[in-house]
């Protein structure tokens, strides 16, 4: 059979067949062989590889077509998971890992001049309230709300994002500290004006801590250090811009110190109770002691509660240190009435509940357990709550108190006249009890305008059907005032500071009637 060289020599066509069979092989789609005038079976051959070549190319081009968009469909979808990622879903502001990484390559392109970036880090103010009161569908409208207004009070440059929960932050990629300052004075303005959600009228500010970036320092510590200064915002009242100062870093050291050897305190035998007592001011005779938690600390000495109390609430151990409390308290009333020397007095024991006790079911059942195991009528039991945490309470905590009130356990509203008191919530709480707050006595003396207005707080209690409890009485004054408008219970230095236990059972030993000052 003679070679496609000696088919060439005879008929080119044939060799242009083969080399067109060649290229098409090669992968050139675009190869055509010229086709004769002969229209012979060569040309046939040659027609039909052109065909092929053809429907060859329209498959690769489709086939090209398909990847292409498949690619690109892929590198959408990795752009949106990339978005998502790197967003906050509720809000649509960038998130915790966004802002991070937005804020390494800030500090990466480091200083100009005297401007440098820095950290707004808030916190919303009430916004549990808001949220456990009204619901998560409100709270998250809320949220919604507040992060409209913060991106609406800084630059086009600025990153505002949502870090979790009610907390926000904004970077600032160039900015002097008082331009910083400015931009955070006007975040706060604006979170804090009221908002009508379905209805609500709610306002909610934030407390903020500002951290102003060094140099090369890393993006975690910057962020720690303005969450340091945002807590020293709240500590201070609130509602306020706080700048990140390196004493703050060495308070909260010493803070956590604090939380360790609290737990330790609580588990241990470190924690004391002191009594004040609550006198009937016709008679002069104990009619309840308040019970005042102390730390005995092994080498600070005795620490008062203002200083160990917020840290307790924060990290969760209130309940315990709460729970310590009401078992400590019930079985010293029990000692007190079963000893001969001490029985002759009948009187109550009043303990400090916190909010968050009011959120706990078991609470109901530690009260219960507590009055059994002492034997105690729940009668002289009182419960003292501030005025704060009844009124802002939710379902929960009103379920608590009226699950108390049938116990038989006594409610008092504590601090009354500072800042909530409202005459229709003293109508529908399940309270006993008001103790009216000392800043109103305070100014009896001072101030023309006071006894009428202390009369006029003793009717109002009366009115909606309660007992009052007058404290902070410093002066036979004040204590003969208080009788002779009507007032049957007083507290205060007047009478007795706090007393440590074996105190206190010396002078119930040796007085029927209470001595004073």
């Amino acid at each position: 059979m003679p070679d496609a060289e000696s088919y060439s020599a005879n008929d080119p066509r044939l060799g242009l067949l083969l080399e067109g069979i060649v290229r098409l092989a090669a992968g050139d789609l675009n190869t055509r062989i010229p086709v004769s005038d002969a229209r012979d079976e060569i040309d046939a051959v040659i027609m039909g590889t052109n065909l092929l070549a053809e429907d060859l190319q329209i498959v690769y081009e489709e086939l090209e077509q398909r990847v292409q968009a498949r690619t690109q469909q892929l590198n959408e979808a990795h752009l949106a998971m990339q978005h998502m990622a790197m967003t906050d879903p509720l809000t649509g502001l960038s998130n915790r890992s966004a802002f991070a990484t937005a804020l390494s390559e800030a500090q990466a392109n480091g200083a100009e001049g005297n401007k440098r970036p820095a950290i707004l880090l808030l916190d919303m103010d009430g916004f549990k309230a808001i949220n456990d009161s009204l619901g998560h569908t409100i709270g998250d409208k809320v949220l919604e709300t507040v992060a409209t207004r913060i991106s609406g009070a800084v630059r086009e440059q600025d990153m505002v994002a949502r870090m979790g929960g009610d907390e926000f932050a904004v970077l600032l990629p160039g900015v002097s500290p008082a331009e910083a300052s400015s931009i955070g004075s006007r975040i706060i303005a604006a979170v804090s004006g009221a908002m009508e959600i379905e209805g609500q009228h709610l306002r909610c500010g934030v407390s903020m801590g500002l951290r102003m970036a060094d140099p090369g320092q890393r993006a975690e510590e910057l962020m720690m250090e303005a969450d340091i200064a945002m807590y020293e915002s709240k500590a201070d009242g609130r509602g306020k811009l706080k700048v990140f100062e390196p004493d703050m870093l060495l308070a909260r050291q010493m803070r956590n110190q604090m939380v360790g050897e609290l737990k330790e305190a609580i588990a241990g035998s470190q924690l004391v109770l002191y009594y004040q007592p609550i006198i009937r001011l016709d008679t002069r005779e104990i009619e309840g002691v308040e019970a005042l938690v102390r730390w005995n600390h092994p080498t600070r000495g005795i620490i008062m509660p203002d200083e160990f109390i917020p840290i307790a609430e924060e990290t969760g151990m209130i309940s315990d240190l709460g729970g310590w409390v009401l078992r400590t308290a019930v079985e010293q009333l029990k000692k007190w009435r079963s000893d001969p020397l001490t029985a002759g007095h009948d009187f109550s024991m009043r303990i400090n509940v916190s909010a968050a006790d009011l959120q706990r079911l078991e609470f109901i059942e530690d009260v219960r357990e507590a009055l059994a195991s002492a034997g105690l009528d729940p009668s002289l039991l009182v419960l003292e709550l501030t005025e704060s945490a009844v009124i802002q309470g939710n379902d929960l905590d009103r379920y608590t108190l009226n699950s108390l009130r049938r116990l038989g356990v006594g409610l008092e509203i504590d601090d009354f006249g500072t800042g909530y008191s409202s005459i229709s919530y003293l109508r529908q709480l399940p309270v006993d009890t008001v103790k009216v707050d000392r800043t109103l006595l305070s100014a009896l003396g001072s101030d023309p305008a006071q006894p009428a207005l202390l009369a006029a707080v003793l009717q109002l209690i009366r009115a909606c059907g309660l007992a009052a409890v007058w404290e902070g009485i410093e002066s036979a004054e004040q204590a003969d005032y208080l009788l002779s408008i009507g007032c049957t219970s007083g507290q205060g230095y007047y009478f007795s500071r706090p007393l440590p236990e074996p105190q206190l059972t010396e002078q119930l030993k040796h007085y029927k009637t209470w001595p004073v000052s």
